[in-house]
């Protein structure tokens, strides 16, 4: 089972920016689909930005225009930079993984706190 570790995550000022990296251990990553979720208190995870394996990317419209994910397969890792922060970004962050063979892996989740 391939193991994702996020790292990244902080309290910052509204307006500011964070880059969230998110690490795999296995090269399964090179083939599948990364994505980046997150979940507010007392609110459903969502979808914030996804990358395949070839780069095409796909954003959630609170994403766009702010966030860019990006991946570095030599590394085995996924990044969500992350700019003109909101107090509504506010949330756990998850990495997820979704294999070739539709295996999906999630990480422990890192905390983004926006302040006003």
């Amino acid at each position: 089972q391939v193991q994702l570790v996020e790292s990244g995550g902080g309290l910052v000022q509204a307006g500011g920016s964070l880059r969230l990296s998110c690490a795999a251990s296995d090269r399964i990553f090179e083939s599948s689909t990364m994505g980046w979720y997150r979940q507010a208190p007392q609110k459903q995870r969502e979808m914030v930005a996804i990358i395949t394996s070839s780069g095409l990317t796909m954003y959630a419209d609170a994403a766009k225009g702010r966030f860019t994910i990006s991946r570095d397969n030599a590394r085995n890792m996924v990044y969500l930079q992350m700019s003109s922060l909101e107090p509504e970004d506010t949330a756990y962050y998850y990495c997820n993984l979704v294999s070739p063979g539709r295996a999906v892996a999630w990480g422990r989740g890192t905390q983004v706190t926006v302040s006003s």
